[in-house]
């Protein structure tokens, strides 16, 4: 190694994935704490574009917020989304391993 040069961390797979996950939820929101239902379905269409259909219109999207939590007129919070993508990781998973007696217990409480 070089003299000065410095020490980069190795981080795992999933540090790196929830690493993804707050950036881009950040960036949708401009930078903010939360962001408005807009900027949720623009940052869905991007990143999550297999599921971007439930959302593109209202009562998808209504029912998307509400299982998320979100009350009507608020906007969405880094919780509401993690909800989201425990949601989206349950049923991933299931789908992956309908072949196996492999079941996820994931809940988000």
């Amino acid at each position: 190694m070089t003299p000065g040069a410095l020490l980069l961390p190795q981080y795992s797979d999933l540090e790196l994935a929830i690493n993804t996950l707050v950036t881009e939820f950040h960036k949708a929101a401009d930078d903010g704490p939360t962001m408005n239902t807009t900027q949720f379905q623009t940052m869905i269409s991007n990143q999550l574009p297999g599921f971007a259909k439930t959302v593109e219109n209202e009562a998808g999207l209504g029912q998307v917020l509400q299982q998320m939590g979100v009350q009507s007129g608020h906007n969405i919070s880094f919780e509401n989304f993690w909800a989201l993508i425990n949601k989206q990781a349950v049923q991933l998973f299931g789908t992956a391993h309908k072949e196996k007696s492999v079941r996820c217990g994931c809940l988000l409480q």
